[in-house]
């Protein structure tokens, strides 16, 4: 028996939260999308042409695992962005963003933890000009959630 996630439209005031902490968190003040729940706490964010009546018509024909991009999800009272997220936002994150440097770079890439001292919580990583992904620091280490589908397999280069 195939298993089904329940889909979940976000009301406006559940959408008002979740802007609202994304502005809090990141500085994000725009999220012009339909706001879709999809199993637990997991928001996902639709802009497509059809509405919610058509989606949830569509559902009930056929199954819908998955619409729209995965936006965030919400553990320990935050809200920590999905990895795919980061470009859509660039422009509008201006908190929480700590700048690493290559050799930085080169063990996040590949799955690492970054020991550095940081404030508790949610950080978006960059590299010059490119957001490189989300990690939880607990202010000693920045624990990485790159996607395993997304780390560099190959081993680090070797220091002269």
């Amino acid at each position: 028996m195939q298993r089904v996630s329940k889909m979940k439209f976000l009301n406006s005031k559940q959408k008002k939260s979740i802007q609202e902490g994304l502005n809090e968190f990141y500085g994000i003040t725009e999220l012009n999308a339909q706001l879709i729940e999809v199993g637990k706490l997991r928001i996902r964010a639709f802009t497509g042409n059809l509405s919610r009546e058509e989606i949830s018509q569509l559902s009930k024909i056929t199954s819908i695992e998955t619409i729209g991009m995965y936006l965030i999800s919400q553990k320990d009272n935050d809200l920590r962005l999905n990895f795919d997220a980061l470009p859509l936002f660039k422009s509008q994150i201006t908190k929480r963003i700590l700048e690493i440097n290559k050799d930085q770079l080169a063990l996040w890439v590949r799955g690492y933890d970054l020991e550095i001292k940081c404030e508790r919580g949610i950080v978006v990583l960059k590299f010059e000009d490119d957001l490189v992904g989300i990690g939880k620091s607990n202010t000693e280490k920045i624990f990485n959630y790159l996607p395993k589908e997304r780390k560099i397999k190959t081993p680090l280069p070797s220091q002269p």
